[in-house]
């Protein structure tokens, strides 16, 4: 991986293309039995009703679990192919990146962000916890799951399968744990998980603090 130093406004619009030109690709993906546990495991921490915001929601499968659990679900992503599958689903979904989520403050009991806030640059990390956290209501969760652990880099990685390659940001169990605290959340749990295919995976639920 090549470290760089780059914000999240200049790999927006790469992002954008690989997931709109993988989208197809990835709706037919079945889900690893490790992700079903990390989301059953959130799900199983809120309340019954509760409004959730999907971001990063991809073309809405998890949106779409919490929504047949019960839950009032809005799905974000900023590929505007992985909304129109989102829609298709059924699903409240609209075309938005991390600084520019546009709902009023505490909108939201939960927030879910599975696999995306990796692309993110460092620089730019802070700001987006905190639009998220201007989202939730107070003591509202927040699920952050993301591959990294073993290193701290910053740049694609080989054998990315989208096209244009995508940009990660890789971090060690302390800075992420710093950059969330700092953000202002309370870590409910943390864990490691081993995804048996060479990715580390970092599960944090989190707590707005009150």
């Amino acid at each position: 991986m090549i470290v760089m130093t780059v914000r999240y406004g200049e790999v927006l619009e790469s992002l954008r293309q690989a997931y709109d030109n993988g989208a197809e690709w990835r709706d037919g993906l079945t889900k690893e039995p490790w992700k079903l546990v990390e989301r059953q495991t959130f799900q199983d921490r809120l309340a019954a009703g509760a409004r959730l915001l999907e971001v990063g929601a991809g073309t809405g499968q998890d949106s779409l679990f919490f929504q047949q659990q019960g839950l009032a679900v809005v799905a974000v992503d900023l590929s505007p192919v992985m909304v129109e599958h989102c829609r298709a689903k059924g699903l409240e979904a609209y075309e938005r990146d991390f600084l520019h989520l546009d709902f009023p403050d505490g909108s939201f009991d939960a927030v879910f962000a599975m696999n995306c806030l990796l692309h993110v640059p460092n620089r730019d990390l802070p700001a987006v916890l905190a639009a998220i956290r201007a989202v939730l209501r107070p003591g509202g969760l927040l699920f952050v799951g993301v591959y990294g652990g073993a290193e701290s880099a910053e740049g694609p990685i080989d054998g990315d399968q989208h096209v244009p390659p995508r940009f990660f940001s890789w971090r060690t169990d302390e800075q992420l744990l710093g950059f969330v605290t700092d953000a202002g959340f309370d870590v409910v749990d943390f864990h490691p998980v081993d995804t048996g295919r060479g990715f580390r995976f970092q599960s944090l639920t989190l707590s707005s603090s009150l």
